[in-house]
């Protein structure tokens, strides 16, 4: 009689279940950090001008830089996205190294909502979640609608990718290879807390491990009703994953100024010095969240213990530090102390961050700083040549010409940016449409750089005596560039200050340049007829009259864009929609 037998099925089945735990963990957590993310980034679509707005309005106190990157952190729902968008603004010296760091301290408060989230046990509304979000978003016609959805849609797949996990995690608890592991790390402390580490490095989100902790601690061990690892062992893994998510600060400030490297060293002391001092005390602060949290049965509240837990460490660290800023700050100065005799390269740009082509509302700002340094160069420029008509210094041609090759090089590197920010398709109708007329106004700017450097060698030629204007001629440039720049100056302060001009004004601005360009026409003819200017002279001349005729052009574009409501208000103060 022969029996049917499989020796090698059972090793199998083995196999095939370590796959699927394996492969589901991988699935889980890949739908958790896809959620969080598109949450995220639907968010800052969603309410970026008004998280810009909520840090902009912060002052020296650093109370109040804590609450509002605790309140930042809380809706966009990472703090990596607020830890990178403040170094950003550090980088570019938007904020102040106090401001940044109180932000990053609340950062770590408002990072504790997402466990606090995943403690509530919604997992019946999960469908319903995806559903209404991707009806909203594939049905609603509103961009702003469209990015609720977003965040409803991913909001739900990230609890999809918690579920995924808790589902593939259950055969654990039953492994006596891994209870047994499992037993050794809860045993002592230094392992879970270089476990929580190790776990956060690799996937670079302490929200996505501390959801894992949360969904295996809820698994029951043989008698069903206490937790496979329980609240002592769960809390030094968790104070691991908050060492482990200062990997992201420290990345995201590579490359970056030196208060941006101080900003993120800021953090990593700050969740180091925690974790190093809570480790000592984890029975005590273990029965301290018991005694603050619900009653029951430990699988069933272990996951609103967790979150307690991460809740008051982060809030605990927040109120020290906060109070000792000062000496936060002194000891970043110190790890990473001023560079003596630093030379800035001019042909870079002095504030674009890439690393913040994300947060729109963030890397438009820094554009606008951009294009009102380049605007200053303009007018330095336009002041240079006033001067060089004047005394005809050798010396002030390198100057302008030196000047203008920095302007072209810092206006192809705002476009460049400007590019990447449009091809990352972040931002809003109403920051497109702001964008493309800031687009406009680099435009007119640059332009007028190239055109005060083309008038520059019409003078270079004078001086190097390859033709000689008269007097009358040179005053006739004077008074006209005296009136260019009079117009380039209010057309740029009625940009930066919002306040157009009005119609009539610009009518007759279009009538002084054509009025310009008619009389030193006129005025020339008349000095060749008399013989006070030779007929070769024609040329240059002519080449002086067509640069002043279209810088007076520009200048009218700028004031036409002022008109269109083009406003440098809306990028810097990052005003709501009017």
């Amino acid at each position: 009689m022969h029996k049917n037998v499989h020796p090698g099925k059972p090793g199998e089945e083995i196999m095939n279940e370590n796959v699927k735990i394996v492969f589901g963990l991988l699935g889980g957590l890949a739908l958790f950090l896809y959620g969080m993310n598109g949450m995220s980034d639907a968010l800052q679509k969603t309410a970026g001008d008004k998280m810009k707005k909520i840090l902009s309005f912060l002052t020296k106190n650093p109370i109040m830089g804590a609450l509002a990157g605790a309140l930042v952190t809380a809706v966009l729902q990472s703090s990596s996205a607020t830890t990178v968008m403040v170094i950003g603004f550090v980088s570019a010296g938007l904020m102040s190294l106090p401001q940044a760091i109180s932000i990053i301290f609340g950062a770590n408060i408002g990072t504790t909502m997402t466990a606090q989230i995943i403690a509530f046990k919604i997992t019946d509304y999960i469908y319903a979640f995806i559903f209404v979000g991707f009806i909203l978003t594939f049905v609603c016609k509103s961009e702003r609608i469209k990015s609720i959805g977003q965040t409803i849609f991913a909001f739900g797949l990230l609890f999809l990718g918690i579920e995924t996990m808790g589902d593939v995690m259950k055969p654990l608890a039953s492994s006596p290879v891994f209870t047994d592991l499992i037993g050794k790390v809860s045993g002592i402390p230094v392992l879970g807390l270089l476990l929580g580490t190790a776990m956060t490095l690799v996937v670079q989100s302490s929200s996505a491990t501390i959801a894992v902790l949360q969904n295996f601690a809820a698994q029951p061990g043989a008698d069903g009703v206490t937790s496979i690892l329980g609240l002592v062992g769960a809390i030094p893994i968790l104070l691991g994953d908050n060492i482990g998510t200062t990997i992201t600060a420290l990345l995201a400030s590579l490359g970056q100024s030196r208060d941006a490297k101080r900003t993120a060293i800021a953090h990593t002391i700050f969740n180091l010095s925690g974790s190093l001092v809570f480790i000592w005390f984890v029975k005590p602060y273990a029965a301290l969240i018991q005694a603050i949290s619900p009653k029951g049965p430990e699988v069933e509240v272990i996951s609103r213990q967790i979150a307690n837990a991460h809740t008051l460490f982060n809030l605990t660290m927040t109120v020290v530090w906060v109070c000792l800023l000062g000496l936060m700050v002194k000891i970043v100065m110190w790890l990473i102390p001023d560079a003596k005799d630093a030379k800035v390269n001019p042909l870079q740009p002095a504030f674009l961050d890439k690393k913040v082509i994300g947060q729109p509302t963030a890397a438009l700002k820094l554009v606008a700083k951009e294009v009102l340094h380049c605007s200053g160069m303009v007018k330095n420029m336009l002041k240079d040549l006033a001067g060089l008509s004047k005394s005809e210094d050798p010396a002030l041609v390198g100057k302008i010409k030196e000047q203008g090759q920095t302007l072209h090089s810092l206006m192809e590197a705002i476009n460049d940016y400007l590019a990447e920010l449009f091809s990352a398709g972040v931002l809003t109708e109403l920051q497109a449409t702001q964008t493309a007329k800031l687009m406009h106004v680099c435009g007119d700017v640059e332009r007028m750089g190239e055109l005060t450097a083309d008038l520059t060698d019409v003078i270079a030629g004078k001086i190097e005596r390859k033709y000689s204007f008269s007097e009358e001629a040179m005053e006739d440039l004077r008074k006209s560039l005296n009136q260019i720049s009079k117009m380039y100056g209010d057309a740029m302060r009625a940009l930066e200050q919002g306040e157009p001009e009005e119609p009539e004004k610009l009518i007759r601005r279009r009538e002084k340049v054509m009025d310009l360009d008619i009389n030193m026409r006129k005025a020339h003819m008349d000095r060749v007829n008399k013989g006070k200017c030779k007929a070769k002279l024609s040329a240059p001349f002519t080449r002086l009259l067509h640069c002043v005729d279209r810088m007076g052009n520009s200048c009218v574009n700028l004031a036409d864009m002022a008109m269109e409501h083009m406003n440098f208000g809306y990028f810097l103060d990052m005003e709501d929609d009017r």
